[in-house]
Formats: structure tokens, sequence, C-alpha cells
């Protein structure tokens, strides 16, 4: 695993943030063998049924964001930059920071125990040796609850794992489908 001072030397990530307490802001900068990432201001969050009234089915291999409510709260004062994510409902959502992982590294995201101890669970996929982009996060609302995420705030924490030599074949080199994704995409099929 890294330490800090080595996540500064070798992963590129931007903005790079210093770990420092943010009075009622979810803490989010470098951490001790990781970085906590902030969840950015733009939100696609799932509904049961689609614009046209069906009740809406996700299929992995034929995905349609017309069962999606888009919400960008960037466009909400200041005071009401956080969006609720309906109970047992779930949204995508992207970071604030753009990686590039080394091909010598693996990052696996973990969410912030302040959201998991609400009942909110972050799930990302390994970033991969040489992934680029900002990452899409996937944000479940286990709670029959609505529950609120605050935009630009921490809301998990990659942890970076060097391997003792580079891959024989990094996620550049397989020319992945989600490398350098600008923010919030959605599934793919090859």
């Amino acid at each position: 695993m890294f330490s800090d001072r080595q996540i500064r030397e070798r992963v590129v990530i931007r903005p790079f943030e210093a770990a420092v307490k943010r009075p009622g802001k979810i803490s989010y900068g470098v951490s001790s063998y990781g970085y906590d990432v902030r969840v950015g201001t733009h939100f696609k969050i799932f509904t049961p049924t689609t614009r046209s009234g069906d009740v809406a089915v996700v299929d992995p291999k034929s995905f349609s964001d017309d069962m999606m409510v888009e919400v960008d709260v960037a466009k909400n004062p200041a005071d009401r930059q956080y969006v609720i994510i309906p109970p047992n409902s779930f949204a995508l959502c992207e970071t604030v920071e753009y990686l590039e992982i080394p091909r010598d590294v693996l990052a696996i995201c973990v969410g912030k125990s302040t959201y998991a101890r609400c009942g909110l669970i972050v799930n990302v996929t390994p970033l991969e040796p040489e992934w680029r982009g900002k990452v899409t996060l996937e944000i479940s609302n286990t709670t029959p609850l609505p529950a609120r995420v605050y935009a630009n705030e921490g809301v998990a924490q990659l942890i970076f794992l060097k391997a003792d030599q580079v891959c024989e074949t990094s996620y550049a080199d397989k020319g992945g489908k989600y490398q350098d994704q600008g923010g919030l995409t959605l599934p793919k099929v090859d």
C-alpha cells in the first residue's frame, strides 16, 4: 500500500487536496494509504417507472437512462448542495477528482463510514492499472427512508495497492470501454 507521500508522488489526482478537517463537511483528501474522493454535483437517480409510465427493468445489455431522473445540484443555492436518494433506491454520480492510475497500481474504492453508518453503500469496481478519468460512483440507499448525499464532500476512499512488478496488460492496453471518462458514465456493452 502507498503512504500519503507516495500517493502524492505516483498517482495523478486533480485537484489534489491535503487532508484537512473542514467543520460541518464530510472529509476528503489524502489519507493513510489512500485518498478520500468527493462526490460531484451531477446525479442520475433510478425510478421504478420509465418516462412512458411502463415499469422499468434494469438490463445491463440494453441500458437506458429513460428509467433515471437527472439532477445537477450545482444549479441549487449554496445551502442546497445535496441530492435525496429515495428509500431502497440507487444513484449514479461522479467524483470531483480526475485520476490516472500508474501501471503497477490497483485502486479499490470503499465507502466512507459516515455514509455507511447511515445505510448508504458506495460501490465501484477496482480501478485497474493505467485507468484514467473521473470515477462513476454507484450509491445505494439500503434504508426504508430517503437519504441525503452532499455534493463536493467526501463519499468514498480509494485504497492504492502497489504491485511488485508492472502488469502484463493494463486497462489502457486493453482499450477499456470506460477509459478517459469525463464524468458520470452509464453502463456500456462491448
